[in-house]
């Protein structure tokens, strides 16, 4: 698959780790948020990015094949409009991830395992929006770290600070990564929406 052209989903993919999101950057050119396991469970910020991402474009869910997995599906399809959400099942296959020492309880691949056009096919079978059609035109601006390092959130001696006080604003969890933001803000917004509400808060910020 040296050749192998790089899938972009309308909807926004939700994996249970940073290896699985790993595997499918490899795959896809869509937007990959990561659920850091059971932590969303009580993580209520992560809970309304996860919703607000899904009411915007969509969520295809690709969890695990195993038990924590299907627990971790189940929920997020519990806190979600259902009509939002795709779901992704990837082949049940017995091994040991490469990364690992041992195999799994279950002694099942995980996402991060399975080999790539085995999960090119599984997302082909979910329903999953090809190449984005729906969401933007191809000439759609998006929002950039420039864009953010142009007005101090980046790059600045109180650049973290700053960003902080920025996601609060917009009611996004206050712990995202510079590029997790960046992910985030274009799932959720145009970048001429953006910048409305980024100049309302710099207009009452001093960055």
């Amino acid at each position: 698959m040296a050749d192998f052209e790089k899938l972009n989903l309308k909807e926004a993919v939700i994996v249970e780790g940073k290896y699985d999101k790993i595997q499918l950057q490899t795959l896809l050119s869509s937007t990959i948020i990561t659920l850091n396991g059971f932590r969303v469970f009580k993580d209520k910020e992560a809970q309304s990015l996860i919703r607000n991402i899904a009411q915007k474009r969509g969520i295809l869910i690709m969890t695990d094949v195993d038990s924590a997995g299907f627990v971790l599906r189940n929920f997020l399809s519990g806190i979600t409009d259902k009509s939002n959400i795709k779901h992704c099942y990837i082949p049940t296959v017995f091994g040991k991830e490469k990364r690992k020492e041992k195999s799994s309880k279950e002694r099942k691949l995980g996402v991060e395992g399975i080999d790539r056009q085995s999960l090119v096919n599984a997302i082909l079978k979910s329903g999953a929006t090809i190449n984005g059609e729906e969401r933007v035109s191809s000439d759609a601006r998006e929002i950039t770290k420039i864009d953010l390092f142009d007005v101090g959130l980046i790059g600045g001696d109180n650049s973290a600070f700053f960003r902080k006080e920025l996601l609060s604003h917009l009611g996004l969890p206050q712990y995202l990564s510079s590029n997790a933001m960046i992910s985030a803000l274009n799932c959720l917004f145009t970048y001429d929406e953006f910048n409305v509400m980024l100049n309302k808060f710099l207009n009452n910020t001093e960055v």
